[in-house]
């Protein structure tokens, strides 16, 4: 993807999640596979970041991420290309009264030597998904390694080229949507409260590889890769003795192969050398 066609691209996401976002929360603050996720990014997070630490975040959102992250004792600087999505989060940080806590800055993550507030970090921190946004990883990531303090972390929340909720798809026929992830160097269309972008798609060995003269895994999960996506509207709450075992597999399995690549998403978190 050329910078002009990333920049429109980018211009078109960040259209969208303006348009959503006044109703994101009330849309998914709810939603029980939301929640389980929300936990298993944020414990995965605490098993390698001890409170007190500075966080940079890209894609921020609506602000759930920063609120948490702040509440437990870090830092944040909140960033989005959003501006709908800005808004709201500087409304929650005035209401939960953390504005010495959370700061924030509208900015590209595929612009970040523009940052006002370069840090240095403790973590860059990304979840569910924004990164897919890009055709332009490799140069989101180049950018992090100057933003870290010395042992500083990266961790990630991507969608990768393998759901195994997917790929399971081809079995009532729906093919295109079962390897829609496995055909996608080019993107393929997103949409959102009436806007289309494209998404793209990565496996880990395309972070690792980028990131490999800079940094060392920490550790990799597979998220939902047993539980089903939260697209799977209502599944914890119409079927709860279900959910609660699919959930017991995950949390046993999350780390282990071929589980922790076929995941809806996964998480990876790397250490600055």
């Amino acid at each position: 993807m050329t910078g002009a066609s990333s920049h429109i691209n980018e211009q078109f996401a960040e259209a969208a999640f303006s348009n959503q976002s006044v109703i994101f929360d009330e849309l998914y603050s709810g939603d029980t596979i939301i929640a389980y996720k929300r936990k298993r990014v944020r414990d995965h997070i605490l098993q390698y970041l001890k409170p007190g630490g500075n966080i940079l975040e890209l894609n921020s959102g609506t602000g759930e991420d920063a609120l948490f992250f702040a509440k437990t004792g870090f830092k944040v600087h909140a960033t989005d290309i959003s501006k709908g999505m800005q808004q709201q989060l500087q409304e929650k940080v005035v209401k939960h009264g953390v504005q010495h806590l959370v700061s924030n800055e509208l900015c590209s993550y595929t612009q970040l030597e523009q940052l006002d507030n370069k840090g240095p970090y403790d973590l860059i921190f990304s979840n569910f998904a924004g990164l897919n946004c890009t055709g332009e990883l490799d140069k989101v990531l180049s950018s992090f390694a100057g933003l870290l303090n010395p042992g500083g972390m990266v961790t990630l929340v991507i969608l990768p080229k393998l759901c195994l909720w997917e790929t399971l798809l081809v079995f009532k026929g729906k093919f295109k949507t079962a390897f829609r992830r496995f055909f996608s160097s080019k993107g393929r269309k997103a949409h959102v409260e009436g806007v289309y972008f494209d998404c793209f798609y990565y496996n880990q060995s395309y972070v690792k590889k980028r990131l490999k003269r800079d940094f060392y895994v920490l550790g990799i999960e597979g998220l939902c890769t047993i539980v089903p996506p939260s697209y799977i509207e209502g599944f914890a709450e119409k079927h709860p003795r279900a959910y609660k075992i699919l959930t017991g597999w995950e949390d046993s399995l999350k780390t282990t192969w071929p589980f922790k690549y076929m995941g809806d998403y996964y998480i990876i978190s790397l250490r600055k050398r």
